[in-house]
């Protein structure tokens, strides 16, 4: 097998069946019942809604679980550099055999039925799991939650719904509480469900959601509450009080996401020190990453360079007060975007804390906003922006300009991915 191998096999999925979203269950049950209902026989799952941060709190999951000595199958998406990054079996990331084998069964499988891209590999990622022995099994949702493919296991151990805010809405509804309502779909009848910061509206439909089936609700300022003391992270919840170091991951909100994290091991019985170990030694790439090598790296010189995927409104936020904790430097911005995204909502809170804007357009990617087109909006949002022909180019540009800058290539996880890819 060469790596080229599973490469083409999702070339062909691609080709073979729509790329565009269409949430249903329909077709992945189907597909599910003809290899056997792999999503009878996981170990016990754990499945993780939201619009913010499920895939950082399933990282820290993963870190609390394995800190414990047990083993955890995951699946997430998107990706960022290659696909395998979907799918870690008892801990370790997916070979290349065994997922190039995998796909060509799923195919085989489904013969010439309509199915989505996201579809299939969800399934082809259960058939692994179901065939590894782990203790337990972490599926992040990939979009919204009630009709998302991942949402076929009826008896999960855990449900957990991190910040729900607005994206997706041409799938999920343009209100809050439609997208609420998406997100809450992953609820299960007398399964315990963690809930982790919500506005108002947000929460009530979850908790009516969680009413409805009799499921238990872990809520953020009812059940537990965690917050920022001293420079250490203070969890408190009815097992009581848990003094740790502030994350690993960066930023303000992912305090939240370490206490939903947190919130979910415990109530699973995980120990203090697996729990420790949940907020320090997660890892989770593109979420405010300091880049300290490779040649964008090398192209920066003295200037720091940083990665971060987030594409929303609430993600602009998150970035903004992030880069106000850290050491004043002054904070250039790259820029990529998806034509899908809400490009003004997330530029808005960077305009205070940005001296510079440098838009590019995500290679490749059909979806992608042009440089002019996240130029304009940038220029609306009150930023000092220019059109830039490439990242490379911008990080040249500003390094020789500013030696002294942080620099922030933001906007996209497309974009995120290729800066990973391109920068080894």
């Amino acid at each position: 097998m060469t790596t080229a191998s599973s490469d083409i096999i999702l070339e062909r999925m691609m080709s073979l069946h729509p790329k565009i979203i269409d949430l249903t269950l329909d077709r992945v049950r189907r597909l599910l019942a003809r290899m056997g209902h792999p999503e009878r026989a996981l170990p016990p799952v754990v499945h993780v809604a939201g619009t913010n941060g499920k895939g950082s709190t399933t990282a820290m999951l993963r870190a609390g679980v394995e800190a414990a000595g047990q083993r955890a199958h995951v699946y997430t998406s998107p990706h960022l550099a290659r696909f395998h990054e979907r799918i870690r079996i008892a801990g370790e990331l997916i070979s290349e055999p065994a997922l190039t084998a995998l796909l060509d069964e799923c195919l085989a499988a489904n013969g010439d039925e309509p199915i989505t891209f996201f579809e299939i590999t969800t399934v082809a990622a259960l058939v692994a799991f179901a065939r590894t022995p782990a203790e337990w099994t972490l599926l992040e949702v990939g979009m919204g939650g009630r009709l998302d493919a991942t949402n076929v296991v009826d008896r999960p151990a855990l449900t957990v719904i991190t910040p729900v805010s607005y994206d997706h809405q041409q799938y999920l509804g343009e209100t809050l509480p439609e997208i609420a309502f998406e997100k809450a779909g992953i609820i299960k009848p007398g399964v315990p469900c963690v809930v982790g910061p919500q506005e108002p509206e947000a929460l009530e439909v979850i908790e009516r959601q969680a009413a409805r089936l009799g499921a238990p609700v872990l809520a953020y300022r009812q059940h537990w509450h965690v917050w920022e003391e001293r420079g250490r992270m203070v969890f408190q919840d009815e097992h009581g009080l848990l003094d740790l170091p502030l994350p690993n991951l960066l930023g303000g909100h992912q305090v939240h996401n370490a206490g939903a994290a947190l919130a979910g091991l415990r109530a699973l019985g995980f120990p203090a020190e697996a729990c420790e170990k949940a907020v320090t030694t997660a890892y989770w790439p593109a979420r405010m990453q300091r880049l300290r090598t490779g040649p964008l790296v090398e192209a920066a010189g003295t200037a720091e360079l940083w990665l971060d995927g987030g594409h929303n409104p609430a993600a602009g936020e998150a970035i903004a007060e992030t880069l106000g904790r850290l050491p004043p430097r002054r904070t250039h911005l790259i820029v990529g975007m998806l034509n899908t995204k809400d490009v003004r909502g997330f530029l808005r809170p960077l305009a205070p804390v940005a001296e510079s804007l440098h838009a590019v357009t995500i290679p490749g990617e059909k979806n992608t906003l042009t440089a002019e087109e996240t130029l304009a909006a940038a220029l609306d949002t009150g930023h000092r922006a220019v059109a830039a022909e490439s990242v490379l180019a911008s990080v040249r540009e500003i390094a020789a300009q500013d030696p002294a800058a942080r620099i922030l290539i933001c906007g996209s996880l497309y974009l995120a991915g290729q800066v990973l890819r391109e920068n080894g």
